[in-house]
């Protein structure tokens, strides 16, 4: 049984047989990828070129283990998610995620599943980028792997080394948590779903 070939994972594998141009045209494929990713959940910051260099070491060292049960971009999510997790527990200076990295949406969907919360404006973004700033990590990286980069649930669960029932559980707070702080400022109306647990 053969799936849709992914290129980035043949490249992969091509590099690891010993071809060393493969990774080169995989490093040009998800730069601007990795970069995006790690702005978000980082923020600006001077050392993301080095950050991005880091990805790519462990990609390159893990080339030789490497097994396509994923998607190549779902494996390298959790190498930028690791390096991005790393860098904030050194102690730096925590920055709030930018919404501006590049093909950034400008709206977010905060129910994930609904429709879009329209937050365009930058007063609004910057509220909603300062919100999601003050999200504890795994909430923060749920929502913005979920509702910005549009992975499934299972996706971000193996991003985040967590299970698809917490995610679930992760996206409902991050929601809560950020419709509770934005609605007052924005006038934004709650139009989602009473949790039934309450």
């Amino acid at each position: 049984m053969s799936g849709p070939v992914d290129r980035n994972a043949e490249l992969l594998q091509a590099y690891a047989a010993g071809d060393s141009e493969a990774f080169d045209e995989l490093v040009r494929r998800n730069q601007d990828r990795v970069f995006a990713l790690l702005y978000r959940f980082l923020g600006p910051r001077s050392n993301i070129e080095d950050l991005a260099q880091d990805v790519f070491l462990r990609v390159l060292k893990a080339a030789p283990r490497y097994e396509p049960r994923a998607k190549f971009t779902t494996w390298l999510y959790r190498i930028v998610f690791n390096v991005a997790v790393n860098e904030t527990q050194r102690g730096a200076k925590r920055r709030m995620p930018s919404l501006d990295a590049p093909d950034m949406p400008m709206a977010v969907d905060l129910r994930v599943d609904g429709p879009v919360a329209d937050l365009e404006g930058d007063e609004r973004k910057a509220l909603l980028h300062e919100a999601i700033g003050r999200l504890p990590e795994n909430q923060r990286a749920a929502i913005l792997l979920a509702a910005i980069d549009g992975l499934s649930l299972i996706e971000v669960a193996e991003v985040i080394d967590s299970t698809e029932k917490a995610v679930k559980s992760l996206l409902h707070r991050a929601r809560r948590a950020l419709r509770a702080e934005l609605e007052p400022l924005l006038g934004v109306e709650d139009a989602s779903e009473p949790d039934p647990h309450e």
